[in-house]
């Protein structure tokens, strides 16, 4: 004997346009679940967030430096001649 077809149902899955709560899960409790995820990774975020956190003071301190600098209140120290 050979096989027979069988014939597959098919499943539609819909969203109600009344109740669609689809990524409230997400959203829910997200201060606690930060501050699980930190603490039980700190070393981890402190090696993410130190380099960030430096290179945008750097880039900061060296934006307003220069602002400063083009404005004529900070002048540069080499061939300065008043």
């Amino acid at each position: 004997m050979g096989k027979q077809p069988v014939k597959m149902r098919a499943v539609v899955y819909a969203l109600s346009p009344f109740q669609q709560k689809i990524m409230s899960g997400l959203w829910k409790d997200l201060p606690a679940k930060i501050t699980h995820k930190v603490s039980e990774n700190w070393i981890s975020a402190t090696l993410l967030l130190t380099p960030l956190v430096g290179t945008y003071t750097y880039v900061q301190n060296f934006k307003e430096k220069e602002k400063l600098e083009h404005s004529g209140i900070i002048q540069k120290k080499v061939g300065f001649k008043p």
